[in-house]
């Protein structure tokens, strides 16, 4: 049975890196270098997530895609969010047409 609450201790991590020296830690350097820096891995690792989907590679895809959850969830923990945040959102979604909660966003959101 795989654990779920892996993902909660991967966040709890991420909190414990926030405030540790940017040379401590890969996490902390990314936290000391800022918004840009993080979100530009984060594009990084989609990329590479769409090409290893295009490679028809899923062993490589599940790699690619969890160094996306993990640079996203740095990324939330950088603006004060977590795992929860996201969760919370799903839920919010769930049972809704995706063509109706994309319609119910304002314009500025879609």
């Amino acid at each position: 049975m795989i654990d779920p609450e892996v993902i909660h201790r991967v966040q709890a991590t991420l909190a414990e890196r926030k405030g540790a020296a940017p040379e401590s830690s890969y996490v902390a350097s990314l936290y000391a270098k800022g918004t840009d820096t993080i979100c530009k891995k984060v594009a990084e690792e989609a990329a590479e997530a769409i090409m290893a989907a295009k490679d028809g590679d899923h062993l490589h895809l599940v790699r690619e895609v969890t160094d996306l959850w993990f640079h996203s969830m740095i990324l939330l923990a950088h603006f004060g969010l977590s795992v929860n945040d996201v969760l919370a959102e799903f839920r919010r979604r769930e049972g809704i047409s995706g063509i109706d909660e994309k319609n119910s966003r304002k314009p500025e959101e879609a």
